[in-house]
C-alpha cells in the first residue's frame, strides 16, 4: 500500500505477508506521529524509532538517519525489505536491541505503545536514558487499546505527559522533562515445578510470553513430555523463555538442544534459564538456518497472536518448515487451544498424526515425518 509524505510516495509492505489484504503495514498512529514531527521540525534532529513493526517510520524517515530499536527478527526483515524496495541503505550500526543503550543522546524518540505494557516500560527506560534534557518522546496508540496504565507508566519517567486529541481513532502521548531514576532491572522471576520434581525460578524480560506465570498450554505440553532414547537432537520452536527446552534438558541432559524464537528478548531470556552446554540459541522467524533432515524431535507451543491480531498463518508456515528439518520418522509435538484448527493443516503436511492428550481447553498433537 502506498503513502505520500512531503510529496514523496512510499510503498510499505508487511513482512511476513498475510492473506488478509486489508491489513496495512502501518496505522493511523504512525501517520499522526509523522504529522507531529513535521509540526515540530525534525530536520537536523537525532531520532530513535522504537517498536516500528513493519518499518513504516524507519523507511519514511530514512534521510534523518534514525536509530531503530528492533525486538523481532521479522521486524528487522520487514524494515530491511522496505528500505531495499526504496533503494535506501540498511545501516547496521543504527539498529539496536531493546536492552542496548543508545550510543549518543537523541532529541526525539517515537514509540508505538506495545500490547504488553511492561515492554512499554522497558522502552521508556531505554528512551529516557538516551534522551537529551530538552528531548521529547512521542508515544502513539489506537484509542481502542487505551489503558490508564499507559499514563501512569509514562508519569514514572517524565514530568510532563500530555495526551492529544483523537485523530483517525489514534492518539499521541507527548512526554517531556525526563525524571532522574535509578537503574532498574526488568528481569522477572517465575517459579516453576518440572515433572521430575525440579523447582526452578525461570527468568524473563518484558514482552516475553507469558508474564507472571508459565501459561497453561505450555504446562500441559510439559506434563505429557517424555523423551525417548532416540531423541538426541531437539528443537524448541517459538521457545519463549525456554521452559520447554529446559524440561527436555532435564529429562535428557546429553541431548543437543536448539531454541528458535522471533523475539530477541525471548532468546535473551532463555539464555538465563538453560545450561548452555550443547545448547544453541537462534534469534529467527524461520527455520531456514537449521540443517535439513536432522532433528529427532520438535516441540512447540506455537504463536497465534501477532501483536493485537489473531493469526495462525505464521504457525502454519512454521509447520511446513518443521517437516523439512525433521529426520525421516522424526516427531513434532505441539500444543494448541481447542478452537484453533491445527489438525487440518498438520494432516496436510505430515503423513501420520495422533492426539496425545486433550482437555476442555487444550489439545496436544503428535505428528511424524
Amino acid at each position: 500500500m502506498s503513502f505520500t509524505f512531503q510529496e514523496k510516495q512510499f510503498n510499505i509492505v508487511r513482512y511476513p505477508e498475510t492473506s488478509n489484504k486489508s491489513l496495512r503495514a502501518w496505522n493511523a498512529g504512525d501517520e499522526y506521529v509523522l504529522s507531529r514531527l513535521e509540526e515540530m521540525g525534525y530536520a537536523g534532529k537525532s531520532i530513535v524509532i522504537i517498536n516500528d513493526r513493519f518499518g513504516f517510520l524507519s523507511t519514511i524517515l530514512h534521510e534523518a538517519n534514525p536509530y531503530v530499536v528492533v525486538e523481532w527478527k521479522s521486524q528487522e526483515r520487514a524494515i530491511q525489505q522496505n528500505l531495499k524496495a526504496h533503494d535506501f541503505e540498511c545501516v547496521e550500526d543504527r539498529s539496536l536491541s531493546p536492552l542496548q543503550e543508545l550510543p549518543e543522546a537523541v532529541d526525539i524518540a517515537t514509540i508505538q505503545i506495545p500490547k504488553t505494557l511492561d515492554l512499554f516500560k522497558l522502552y521508556l527506560q531505554q528512551a529516557s536514558k538516551s534522551l537529551k534534557e530538552d528531548g521529547v518522546v512521542l508515544c502513539s496508540f489506537m484509542t481502542k487499546y487505551f489503558s490508564p496504565q499507559m499514563l501512569s507508566i509514562a508519569e514514572e519517567y517524565f514530568e510532563e505527559v500530555d495526551q492529544s486529541l483523537a485523530r483517525k481513532k489514534s492518539r499521541i502521548l507527548t512526554l517531556k522533562g525526563k525524571k532522574k531514576r535509578e537503574e532498574e532491572s526488568f528481569v522477572e522471576e517465575i517459579p516453576f515445578s518440572f515433572s521430575e520434581g525440579n523447582e526452578e525460578n525461570l527468568k524473563q524480560y518484558p514482552g516475553v510470553f507469558s508474564s507472571g506465570s508459565i501459561d497453561y498450554a505450555t504446562q500441559f505440553l510439559i506434563e505429557h513430555l517424555s523423551l525417548s532414547g532416540e531423541d538426541q537432537k531437539v528443537l524448541d520452536l517459538a521457545s519463549g523463555n525456554g521452559v520447554i527446552a529446559r524440561a527436555a534438558q532435564i529429562q535428557k541432559p546429553e541431548a543437543e538442544i536448539h531454541l528458535v524464537d522471533d523475539s530477541r528478548l525471548a532468546i535473551e531470556s532463555s539464555k538465563l534459564n538453560l545450561n548452555p552446554e550443547n545448547v544453541h540459541f537462534h534469534w529467527d522467524d524461520t527455520l531456514d538456518g537449521l540443517e535439513k533432515d536432522s532433528f529427532d524431535l520438535v516441540l512447540s507451543n506455537p504463536p497465534f497472536h501477532f501483536g493485537h491480531e489473531t493469526n495462525i498463518e505464521v504457525s502454519i508456515q512454521l509447520f511446513k518448515q518443521v517437516s523439512e528439518i525433521l529426520k525421516p520418522g522424526g516427531k513434532f509435538i505441539c500444543v494448541a487451544n481447542q478452537h484453533l484448527n491445527y489438525k487440518t493443516h498438520l494432516n496436510e503436511i505430515f503423513d501420520k498424526g495422533e492426539v496425545l492428550a486433550n482437555n476442555k481447553k487444550y489439545i496436544l498433537y503428535k505428528v511424524t515425518a
